[in-house]
């Protein structure tokens, strides 16, 4: 079982090149989130106990296996800022010759300040418009968290995504409306929309079916942020 004084891995990617733009890379998935957003579709990686598939020691000799053939490593979760050990994680992967990208909703931005130095990209998920967030995530908090996140994000200079879950039970085309005000006035200039998928959804409200997400609507909404593109619905 991974050491209290280490990351813990409930999950990973050998291979991606959709989680970090223009990069070849690995993506481990950290335990822990305090958000329960009903279209998660990592749930079992919301508690911090359960399973791991490999030490972080384990994950490091692998990724040391890598060097020249991988071009990055991405940290999603979960909410891999609930992760004590985060910061010395990404530089340990550093350490490696690996750039490093972090997938987070911006729950801690205190934790997200410290690291966003050590950081090549970051994809910020922002799920609702922020006074309406505890709708989505569950937490009273998370809107203001987000928003907070947001901002340090913008001025740190780092490369990142704004990106948002469209289902249209949770996010209707109001909504959606409200949230692109939102993001635009606070300076997103570009706005990723990921239709919901229903695999690994536990809420059986919304797993029936999987989304796709009306060009009319992404129209509509690119007279507020006119650089929109919509993830392919990979289910």
């Amino acid at each position: 079982m991974p050491q209290p004084d280490e990351p813990l891995v409930g999950g990973w990617a050998p291979f991606t090149t959709l989680d970090f733009p223009g990069r070849l890379a690995a993506t481990f998935f950290l335990r822990g989130c305090p958000l329960r957003c009903r279209y998660c579709h990592n749930a079992d990686l919301q508690t911090r106990q359960g399973a791991s598939p490999l030490r972080w020691s384990e994950a490091l000799a692998w990724l040391d296996q890598r060097r020249g053939l991988l071009d990055g490593v991405v940290l999603s979760g979960g909410e891999p800022t609930m992760d004590r050990c985060l910061e010395q994680a990404i530089r340990d992967v550093r350490s490696l010759g690996f750039e490093v990208a972090l997938h987070t909703a911006g729950v801690s931005p205190k934790r997200l300040g410290r690291v966003l130095p050590l950081l090549q990209w970051v994809g910020l998920d922002i799920k609702a418009p922020f006074i309406d967030y505890a709708r989505i995530t569950g937490s009273e908090a998370s809107g203001a968290q987000a928003r907070v996140a947001l901002a340090m994000l913008r001025e740190s200079g780092v490369s990142y995504e704004v990106r948002t879950t469209v289902h249209p039970a949770l996010l209707d085309a109001q909504a959606l409306q409200t949230l692109a005000h939102d993001l635009r006035a606070s300076g997103v200039g570009r706005w990723v929309l990921q239709p919901f998928c229903g695999r690994g959804c536990v809420d059986p409200a919304l797993s029936a079916e999987n989304i796709s997400i009306e060009m009319s609507l992404v129209t509509h909404l690119r007279r507020i942020i006119p650089e929109i593109s919509v993830h392919a619905n990979d289910c």
